[in-house]
């Protein structure tokens, strides 16, 4: 076998659990084969470079090997090789996501208190119209 489609390669190499999310997956632009963007029929051979987009990821690989059938990860890793770039993307995007801040911490309140909550409620009854008013009448001001 020197050739495969794709959606059973990427399932083969273990990038998505099941063929059918490959295909969805290639379905949404998200994988290329040699620059150009693939369909789920498209054949790789050995040689090619596949570009696939997971979430915030995108990984460059090459094809090292061909398989139809799903097998354990230590042999399907063996069937591609990843560039160098990708392996620093991954790394920077890896130390990105882990210096990045703590989103609770941009918190600067918590739940409201009550008095917070009586002033929202005012608020909504219709105290903001008693101060606001865009009326054109000559005694309200």
């Amino acid at each position: 076998m020197d050739k495969l489609r794709i959606d059973k390669w990427l399932w083969a190499v273990r990038f998505f659990k099941t063929r059918s999310l490959a295909a969805d997956e290639i379905g949404k632009n998200r994988v290329q084969v040699n620059g150009d963007i693939a369909k789920a029929s498209r054949e790789v051979k050995i040689g090619d470079t596949v570009t696939v987009r997971l979430g915030a990821v995108t990984r460059v690989v090459r094809v090292l090997g061909i398989s139809g059938q799903r097998g354990p990860a230590p042999v399907a890793q063996k069937l591609y090789e990843e560039t160098p770039e990708s392996i620093a993307a991954q790394a920077a995007a890896r130390e990105q996501r882990r210096m990045g801040s703590e989103p609770a911490l941009s918190i600067e309140q918590g739940r409201p208190t009550k008095r917070d909550r009586r002033e929202l409620d005012g608020a909504r009854r219709g105290d903001w119209d008693s101060r606001w008013s865009a009326s054109i009448d000559p005694e309200a001001e």
